[in-house]
């Protein structure tokens, strides 16, 4: 930690934190998952509280961190906590889960989502047009646009936290101000029209839709909660990413009180807007409209709605600016967790350097370069689907680790506690558990990769370590 201090440039302050956290969480889900939601539960009431659980649940998770982010206010954030509570390996399992799918799967699939939103503007950047072929690998423009956004990212984080920091500023600023505002803007159109009565009027008769019938069916009981568990897998990824601040606590000032401050802001702010803009998606669409919008992007039809045949150039836009901020924050944070596994011997060593900016530039580069690679895949929606089981199972030991170190380190400082401990951060691991067992039982297939993924780095755990 001394180390740190000495070369890490403590420039970051409450806002660029609470920025980070909002930036991150913000990509394009909040756009797109209410119709998979819609056609899982069927209902209004459902689709809110949805929302309003995941929201919820975030919130308390967040809260939580900033007892461990004043404990440990270094670099490595997540990771740091779980060697603190428990050892290495389920550390290093983290920071492997981590780089293989979760941060690097997560960038791809942001780098991809602003390509794919761009190609309304410039329709040369489409998914579909194939620049190279070579049997059955393909290269699109969409892919291309993709990589070099993430370069460009990954060159300005290089240049030192300074200029990725100006980059959050301004993305997230603006990203918040255009959703507040069509947000504003339907709400006002909505008031105009009975869309939000019709809507409601069976506002809690749980319904899913049936694929291979076209039909839909009312559900209750076990059936229905299979399908809130997996419908708050895309609320959920969508409010992912607010621990990223956790790992850059070593380059913000007064991280003691900081860090915890910024997870619970960016968490509040994230939140009332995810259940507003779903308030507005009710006010401005009918049911059937918000499940089947087209590629389910609910957010253009809802635009279309509000603004007319511009509304589609005025979300591509507003996505593109929300993702290329979104990868901003993921890249820079991401870096940090290589960095200090390199320093515990558990990454590539080079990661373990800082540059002359005072930022890990080869944990940033080699971060960019499995990225790429996971675009061109274009695996990375797969590698997705497993992700969200990994990123709750590690919540919920980080979490308990709370109550771990509170037995271990007793007399440690804590310069904040967790929220209603040890309730609330009960409460939550419980209903985490929860969703993940109905995510296994429901979701086996995809789910089980994701926990095979993470096992995985067992083995490559004892490799490494071997090589100390």
């Amino acid at each position: 930690m001394q180390e740190e201090k000495q070369h890490f440039k403590r420039e970051l302050g409450l806002l660029d934190g609470t920025m980070l956290v909002v930036g991150s969480m913000i990509g394009s889900g909040i756009f797109i998952v209410s119709a998979d939601i819609t056609r899982n539960v069927g209902s209004a009431g459902w689709l809110l509280l949805i929302w309003i659980v995941s929201a919820l649940i975030t919130m308390t998770a967040a809260v939580s961190y900033g007892e461990l982010s004043s404990m440990f206010p270094q670099a490595g954030g997540q990771y740091v906590y779980l060697k603190e509570a428990y050892n290495k390996l389920i550390a290093f399992l983290y920071g492997w889960s981590f780089f293989a799918v979760i941060q690097t799967g997560t960038i791809a699939a942001v780098g991809v989502a602003f390509s794919k939103f761009a190609a309304y503007l410039i329709p040369a950047f489409s998914e579909n047009n194939f620049l190279f072929e070579a049997g059955s690998f393909k290269l699109s423009a969409a892919q291309l646009v993709s990589i070099v956004t993430i370069v460009i990212l990954t060159y300005i984080n290089s240049r030192g936290v300074k200029n990725g920091k100006i980059i959050q500023k301004i993305f997230t600023i603006t990203k918040i101000a255009s959703l507040f505002g069509l947000i504003v803007f339907g709400l006002f159109m909505a008031a105009k029209s009975d869309v939000w009565d019709a809507n409601w009027a069976n506002a809690w008769t749980a319904q899913s839709f049936n694929k291979d019938t076209n039909t839909w069916s009312e559900i209750g009981g076990f059936a229905l909660l299979s399908a809130i568990a997996a419908s708050m897998v895309g609320s959920l990824f969508s409010s992912d990413a607010w621990n990223g601040v956790t790992f850059i606590s070593a380059e913000i000032k007064n991280p003691e009180r900081n860090v915890g401050l910024s997870l619970f802001l960016g968490t509040l702010i994230v939140s009332i807007i995810y259940v507003l803009a779903n308030v507005m998606y009710l006010a401005v669409m009918p049911l059937q409209e918000i499940a089947f919008a087209p590629s389910d992007r609910v957010a253009v039809v809802a635009s279309e709605h509000i603004f007319g045949p511009t509304g589609t150039v005025i979300i591509a836009v507003m996505i593109m600016i929300s993702t290329f901020g979104c990868n901003n924050g993921l890249i820079m944070a991401g870096s940090r967790v290589y960095y200090t596994m390199a320093k515990d011997g558990l990454f590539f060593k080079k990661a373990a350097n800082l540059n002359k900016a005072s930022v890990p530039g080869w944990g940033l580069w080699i971060q960019c370069v499995w990225a790429s690679v996971l675009c061109l895949t274009g695996k990375y929606g797969d590698l997705l689907d497993f992700v969200m089981i990994i990123v709750i199972i590690f919540y919920i030991l980080t979490i308990y680790g709370i109550f771990i170190l509170r037995r271990k380190m007793p007399d440690a400082v804590r310069p904040y506690k967790a929220f209603a401990y040890p309730v609330l951060p009960a409460l939550y691991i419980l209903v985490a558990i929860a969703i993940c067992v109905a995510l296994l039982i429901d979701r086996t297939s995809t789910c089980g990769w994701g926990v095979l993924i993470m096992l995985a780095g067992i083995p490559v755990y004892y490799l490494t370590k071997g090589k100390e």
